[in-house]
């Protein structure tokens, strides 16, 4: 068997079998297959597409190539969730409190985040003394304890995805629902929860920018995951404003604590209780009402964000914190937006607002980038509310204030104004 004659047949559009996809990716992840055939190969699957078999063939390989985390001994319990994007994305922080209290089993490997904002780790390593850094044997024991244990990805996690989206990334061959669906659900199975959730979300601030395109990707993901006997489930949501009031790390974990609290209502808590109420129609067998009502019963309880604090200490962190987020430290340079105009908000551009908060330091432009904790952007309005000029839109948080000026222009070109109000997107 050959890579060129693989190539050659998908080039042509001819339907792959198992053992040639598994050919290409084993040779890649060993060092036979060179980047440019590899390269090729994915160009190919860009412009000729792969069947629904071929897609589940492409995620066993790269499941394949390295380590997974077995849950089988927790039966249906365990569940995990994932979100394809998103600016100020905090989910996870609130959903997975929520869904362990109930009794779900939340055993998540997360990554650090590239670009727009930190990932779900960098945002919870703002927490002083948090770890993320857990022994296979001390990830397993804490999950038995509470019910969840939130870590990074090992290095041997899936090493065929890191490489072939490393390739991606630098050959224009990112864009192939085959390639992302493969790419997220290899994760997902490396990490052993029975049921997934998967928030799909498009927009602005998302990688898919049309809802056609992310039901397209929730479609194939359903599809692996029923090849896999695993239960899943999709949301598709709107990411063109980002989600909530925060922007940035240490920022988001505050909103978080906010909302789990029962201190702040609206569209990130009906999101993050619509989340796990799925997780918990999966696992426990809950139909939605009852789900959706003990999904809100945890929050106004007080349960979930106790369960957030024995989850904090369990791996280190300091839970004072979550009682009083005035400890966590504020940005030295806290910078006021006003408005140069009068109106109603009519947009909020995820993209750009993400793209200006990583320009305050809260996101990484290359891996080896080190990551301002307290950088990022609070808002202080949303779409379809009326500003009047000179009023503060947000404020800036860095710690390097030449970075503000910049950050600034960025964020007045992603809001728009309109003299009429502006329907808010649900779940924006």
């Amino acid at each position: 068997m050959r890579a060129t004659h693989i190539i050659e047949l998908k080039k042509r559009g001819i339907e792959l079998t198992e053992q040639q996809i598994s050919f290409i990716v084993n040779g890649y992840v060993k060092g036979e297959v060179p980047d440019y055939q590899m390269s090729a190969f994915l160009m190919a699957v860009c412009l000729k597409g792969m069947s629904s078999a071929e897609t589940a063939f492409l995620t066993n390989a790269m499941l394949l190539s390295g380590d997974t985390v077995d849950l089988s001994s927790f039966g249906a319990l365990s569940a995990d969730k994932h979100s394809t994007g998103g600016v100020g994305d905090k989910t996870t922080l609130i959903v997975a409190p929520i869904v362990s209290s109930l009794g779900c089993i939340v055993a998540k490997m997360s990554g650090r985040g590239l670009g727009h904002t930190g990932g779900t780790i960098d945002k919870l390593e703002s927490i002083d003394g948090f770890c993320t850094d857990l022994s296979h044997e001390e990830f397993l024991s804490q999950i038995k304890r509470i019910g969840i244990a939130v870590i990074g990805q090992t290095g041997n996690l899936v090493p065929a995805d890191k490489m072939i989206y490393a390739l991606r990334d630098a050959t224009a061959t990112v864009d192939s629902i085959s390639l992302i669906a493969s790419s997220i659900m290899s994760k997902k199975l490396a990490g052993g929860a029975k049921n997934i959730v998967l928030d799909v979300k498009y927009g602005a601030g998302a990688f898919m920018k049309t809802k056609t395109q992310a039901e397209k990707l929730a479609k194939e993901m359903i599809s692996i995951g029923e090849a896999f006997n695993r239960n899943v489930s999709t949301l598709i949501t709107n990411a063109d404003a980002p989600l909530g009031y925060a922007v940035g790390n240490s920022l988001e974990v505050i909103e978080a604590v906010q909302v789990l609290k029962g201190e702040m209502r609206g569209e990130i808590r009906d999101l993050c209780v619509d989340l796990a109420s799925n997780m918990l129609m999966l696992s426990l067998g809950w139909d939605e009402e009852y789900a959706v009502q003990r999904a809100n019963e945890e929050i106004d309880s007080g349960r979930a964000f106790s369960q957030m604090k024995k989850w904090v200490a369990a791996q280190g962190g300091n839970e004072e914190m979550l009682e009083n987020t005035d400890l966590f430290i504020k940005a030295p340079y806290i910078y006021e937006v006003k408005s140069e105009k009068e109106g109603y908000i009519e947009q909020i551009n995820a993209e750009k607002i993400g793209l200006a908060s990583c320009m305050l330091g809260a996101g990484r432009t290359k891996k080896e980038d080190n990551i301002d904790m307290f950088a990022g952007i609070l808002f202080k309005i949303k779409v379809s509310d009326y500003v009047k000029e000179g009023c503060t839109l947000a404020t800036l948080h860095t710690s390097n204030k030449a970075l503000i000026k910049h950050a600034e222009k960025l964020f007045y070109e992603a809001l728009s104004f309109s003299p009429s109000p502006a329907e808010s997107s649900k779940n924006a």
